[in-house]
């Protein structure tokens, strides 16, 4: 086969060459920083590239996950605020990072990313860990490392919901088990339907009562627990409305497990949608091996001692002022 017009052989090569030079120059750049200990202005002269180009491979190393960075999550399991947590709550185990001083978001950042590192520690093999949904636990998936868990099965916890930038259920399952090199048992049914009668059906569907049988077996949960406010998770995926809100807050509703209300002891406050949703049970979230409750900022302390209170929780990952809060609250 001869090249086609305007493209030769050797420009071929020379483009392979110039990608293959260039990816060794990632490489080399990462080693001389993260395994030498050379600072930027060293590897430019010794490679010679400029600094700005250093910044740039080290950045492309990351995200690459050539290289990960990682601190030992016992440190903050030894945490005062942490230790505190465990003994008001009778937890099994917490960690409690500094809150960002560059705000709210970036505090989740930081609890998302130390509950990434500690999560494979608290796995076995064998566990069926249960998966929530929304932006919190697709973080954690997202900044999950790359580590093969033996015999791990990952089970999504509610059904399917159009959900903004990829916090669907699905997304936050399959990512996490991907990562994990795990098997996936996804809920192939819509969290919520129009017709209490469809969903009594699809639940009798034998293919879809294995995988509501596999949701009920779980041992191990990794969820959030929601606000219920107009601006909440719940209302962006249409299964609140923001002008019932008020309404359900009136009921007692402080927080939203799986898409489920739960008032300030944990207890389920009941909608009438309840029956035409496909997902985990309250009384399902009960009761776990371990039922790891992520969160942080400055509206998510009363929900998350509501779930604790409730029995779903037992470790917890949440950032310094949160924790003051949940202590102060209790």
């Amino acid at each position: 086969m001869t090249p086609g017009p305007g493209k030769s052989r050797s420009g071929d090569a020379k483009t392979v060459a110039r990608a293959r030079s260039q990816d060794e120059a990632i490489i080399e750049v990462t080693w001389c920083y993260y395994q030498e200990g050379m600072n930027q202005n060293e590897i430019a002269e010794r490679l010679g590239i400029s600094r700005a180009t250093v910044v740039n491979y080290l950045s492309e190393a990351r995200r690459r996950d050539y290289v990960r960075i990682t601190l030992d999550h016992d440190i903050f399991r030894d945490q005062e605020l942490a230790r505190k947590l465990v003994d008001r709550f009778a937890l099994r185990d917490a960690v409690v990072v500094p809150s960002s001083p560059d705000g709210a978001d970036q505090s989740l950042d930081r609890v998302t990313r130390v509950v990434s590192d500690w999560l494979p520690s608290l796995l076995e093999p064998g566990d069926r860990l249960g998966v929530a949904w929304g932006e919190t636990v697709y973080r954690v998936a997202e900044a999950a490392p790359r580590v093969p868990m033996e015999g791990l099965t990952v089970v999504q916890l509610v059904g399917s919901r159009p959900a903004a930038l990829g916090f669907a259920a699905e997304t936050c399952s399959a990512t996490l088990a991907r990562r994990y090199g795990a098997h996936c048992i996804n809920l192939h049914v819509p969290l919520l339907l129009s017709d209490k009668q469809l969903v009594d059906r699809l639940k009798q569907e034998p293919v879809i009562r294995e995988q509501l049988d596999a949701v009920a077996d779980c041992n191990k949960t990794l969820f959030a627990c929601g606000t219920c406010t107009a601006d909440s998770h719940v209302v962006h995926a249409g299964l609140l409305d923001r002008s019932d809100v008020d309404a359900c807050a009136g009921k007692g509703a402080v927080g939203v497990i799986c898409g489920r209300l739960i008032d300030h002891k944990g207890a389920g406050v009941r909608r009438d949608i309840e029956d035409r949703m496909i997902a985990v049970t309250l009384d399902q979230m009960k009761n776990k091996d371990m039922g790891l409750l992520v969160g942080s900022g400055p509206a998510r302390a009363r929900p998350m001692l509501a779930a604790i209170r409730g029995g779903y929780a037992t470790h917890v990952a949440t950032c310094s002022q949160t924790a003051a809060e949940m202590l102060e609250l209790a």
